[in-house]
């Protein structure tokens, strides 16, 4: 009789553990999405401050510097040997580089900038403009669109505008070429690409 009452014992014992892990399971949101809703969250954040740089920077004339900025003796962007900016000190020549630098790099994301443009055979090419690095899995990206005319001036080392302009350079052409006879040169996308280190 003993020996039934301890078995009976153990039984509701078992069975209040049991209920208790599932309350306990029910109680706590356990989903297998909590990590990529967190993971996307951080995305939409990353490509939303992208996005408000590029505002920013077309806002004070910044954007359409960059995609001038351009070394006509040397065929290159300044201060590169071509391939886009990847270091620091590279990066901020540019005020759209240290736009990207003040807004992400203390965050600990990284970035890449990009230009985008068609040729006159409609072929689709994407330059460097700012590598520092391949961008993860989880990046996100920004994009806006910059017209080019034909008498929009180069900008030197300073970024002050020079006597040059996209159409009349000898060697502008060979980062952007002219894509239109029409008075409008190119027009150049540039996309953003940030991601956390």
């Amino acid at each position: 009789m003993r020996a039934q009452a301890h078995t009976l014992e153990a039984i509701a014992a078992g069975i209040v553990v049991l209920a208790s892990v599932v309350f306990a399971l029910q109680v706590t949101a356990v989903t297998p999405l909590s990590a990529s809703t967190a993971s996307q969250h951080i995305e939409n954040q990353q490509q939303s401050s992208a996005a408000g740089v590029l505002d920013a920077a077309r806002e004070n004339g910044s954007l359409d510097t960059a995609v001038r900025y351009w070394d006509e003796t040397n065929g290159t962007l300044h201060g590169s040997s071509g391939g886009g900016y990847t270091t620091d000190a590279e990066v901020e020549r540019t005020t759209l580089g240290r736009m990207l630098l003040d807004t992400f790099e203390a965050r600990g994301v990284a970035f890449n900038v990009y230009f985008a443009y068609t040729t006159d055979t409609g072929t689709l090419v994407r330059e460097r403009f700012i590598y520092r690095g391949e961008p993860s899995d989880n990046a996100a990206t920004a994009t806006t669109a910059v017209a080019l005319y034909d008498d929009d001036p180069l900008y030197d080392a300073d970024g002050m505008p020079t006597d040059t302009t996209v159409n009349g350079s000898s060697s502008y052409d060979t980062q952007i070429p002219p894509d239109s006879s029409t008075g409008l040169y190119n027009v150049v996308r540039v996309e953003v690409v940030v991601w956390r280190m």
